[in-house]
């Protein structure tokens, strides 16, 4: 089918030279050809043009340009113009030769010898050749591919090595490597079977025209997955490890929980609730503190110990608690210094501060 398809594209070019010439027989006998042996849209669109000015009487076969009218040859030459390929015959032609080729040094035109920069030489000049912006002959897109992928296989070491190894044999079925199996691809072209690169045709492209040909990017993606395999590997074996290490972890928490359950709630609180809802006061200062249900039958201790502990616990809290109004009427004095606030001043000499003045009152007992 892809002979076919060849041969179709080659009996439209000639149909379409011949209709830049004039001669519609011909140019007619050659689309219908093509339209027989791969059909296209192209053909069918020359193929109309064509017959649309070969009803015009126009044909060069019937007269010649001398005896046409004038009217008639702007009209013709106007069509000719605007049939005409936007290739040239060399541009065609670099797309064929590189259709011919059979392995990846056949594409680049090297020997298997050639060095990284010959190698490089060789891509910059025909990539210029066939880069889709520049080159509009049929196939010069998947030339220009070929072309990309053959240059960053070849400028790989490792790559090339394979490629060197395996190359020929895989290309006609003899090897028996399935891991170079899974690294071929097909294409329309006669080396057909080769390895299939990780750059893309544009981006090797734009990497060579773009700087030079930085190695280390051209190829960074698949360092990168590489880089991925070994992480993968590495997590999959250590997956074991990570647990042995998570064990004397889990054991400290296990035996804190453990520990919680043997801890004796505290015997006071300086504050009631459920659990303490026992008042009592403190022989020396008076101060309230509360205590269990059970707390005559169960405390064996010093009581009076248990006071002083009660009473040190509630003077701190005091003094905290005074501290904090102390520094809160500060930053007012200060505040109101700052934006002459006189209101604001009086405010703060005014302001009320009971934790210093419970703290006083019992300093002073």
């Amino acid at each position: 089918m892809d002979g076919n398809k060849d041969e179709a594209n080659r009996c439209i070019e000639i149909g379409v030279q011949a209709l830049s010439e004039g001669k519609f027989q011909k140019a007619e006998k050659f689309l219908i050809k093509a339209e027989q042996l791969f059909p296209t849209q192209r053909a069918k669109d020359v193929l109309m043009q064509v017959r649309n000015l070969a009803k015009s009487g126009n044909s060069k076969e019937k007269q010649e340009p001398e005896q046409q009218p004038e009217s008639t040859r702007k009209r013709k030459n106007s069509d000719s113009r605007h049939a005409e390929p936007d290739y040239t015959t060399e541009q065609l032609e670099a797309v064929r030769k590189i259709k011919r080729c059979k392995n990846f040094y056949d594409v680049l035109g090297i020997t298997k010898e050639a060095t990284d920069s010959e190698i490089k030489k060789s891509y910059k000049k025909l990539a210029l050749q066939l880069h889709p912006d520049k080159n509009k002959a049929p196939g010069a897109a998947d030339a220009f591919k070929a072309v990309g992928n053959a240059a960053a296989i070849l400028t790989d070491a490792e790559k090339r090595k394979s490629y060197d190894l395996y190359g020929i044999n895989e290309a006609n079925g003899q090897s028996s490597g399935a891991g170079m199996r899974n690294q071929y691809y097909s294409n329309e072209y006669g080396y057909a079977r080769g390895f299939q690169s990780d750059v893309s045709a544009e981006e090797l492209f734009n990497l060579f025209f773009g700087g030079g040909f930085p190695q280390q990017n051209v190829f960074m993606r698949q360092q990168r997955r590489r880089q991925q395999h070994r992480d993968d590997r590495e997590n999959q074996a250590g997956g074991s490890s990570a647990l042995i290490n998570l064990l004397p972890i889990l054991l400290l928490i296990g035996l804190s929980m453990m520990s919680s359950f043997f801890i004796s709630d505290p015997i006071y609180s300086l504050t009631p609730s459920q659990k303490y809802s026992v008042k009592r006061e403190t022989n020396s200062l008076k101060i309230p503190y509360y205590v269990k249900d059970n707390f005559y039958s169960e405390y064996q201790g010093s009581v009076l110990r248990l006071e002083e502990s009660v009473e040190e616990e509630f003077i701190t809290h005091l003094k905290h608690s005074c501290s904090r109004e102390r520094n809160y009427r500060d930053s007012m004095l200060a505040k109101a210094r700052t934006f002459g606030d006189r209101d604001l001043f009086r405010k703060a000499q005014n302001m009320n501060m009971p934790s210093c003045e419970h703290l006083q009152k019992y300093l002073n007992t």
